[in-house]
């Protein structure tokens, strides 16, 4: 009926690499609702790996801060000891590569391979205990060709009026930000267009954590 959530779904072949084990790429622009429809998946106890969760963790360790401190000199906060890069410092990174589109390619060239690495490491993890569904939490999925490493992907949508009206009730948020990010990813007519699954955000809390089960449903089956 009216106000439901639009869900398509269009099957994928399974990637063979898991006997048991089915891979969910989940995915959406900026305030389209992504992280709410990730904590619904946690809250049915269905493990998420969240790929800006690992960029975070990796933006912490030493092994990334040195090949990013190379790449981008003056990106990384240094020790005073030794002068050696400790972690990243996403204020200074930011200004270095974003609006460069040659510039974020070899950004993601040094942190993509260890962000698949580390998520490799995980989706192992939730395999030995057992899990039958897992849900990949990644922003850029489609940009990044993630698609080929899960078994269906799932787009969470909503008209650009309600996006931008969410995106600019966030601190520090400006039009010109929101253009930039904007810019750097896929139109969400393109992502609906490729995607497995589509769940509109646009509808109550309710009907939106009934879609999520209708679609946890029809994975397990």
């Amino acid at each position: 009926g009216k106000g439901r959530p639009a869900v398509g779904s269009k099957r994928l072949p399974g990637k063979g690499h898991r006997a048991s084990m089915f891979l969910l790429g989940l995915t959406g622009g900026i305030a389209m609702g992504k992280s709410t429809v990730a904590e619904m998946f946690k809250a049915k106890g269905i493990p998420v790996i969240d790929a800006d969760k690992i960029v975070h963790n990796l933006y912490e360790g030493e092994e990334t801060s040195a090949l990013i401190e190379a790449a981008f000199p003056g990106a990384c906060t240094l020790s005073p000891d030794s002068g050696k890069p400790l972690r990243v410092d996403r204020r200074k990174l930011g200004p270095l590569v974003v609006g460069d589109e040659a510039k974020m390619a070899q950004l993601n060239g040094i942190v993509h391979p260890l962000v698949a690495r580390e998520r490799t490491a995980m989706v192992h993890a939730c395999e030995e205990q057992g899990a039958s569904l897992v849900v990949i939490d990644v922003p850029l999925l489609f940009e990044t060709k993630g698609e080929s490493t899960v078994d269906a992907t799932l787009v969470v949508t909503c008209s650009p009026e309600e996006q931008r009206r969410r995106v600019l009730e966030r601190e520090n948020m400006t039009e010109e930000k929101f253009e930039g990010i904007r810019k750097m990813q896929m139109s969400d007519e393109e992502k609906r267009r490729r995607a497995t699954h589509v769940i509109s955000t646009e509808c109550s809390l309710q009907a939106l954590e009934q879609e999520v089960a209708n679609l946890v449903a029809s994975l397990s089956s």
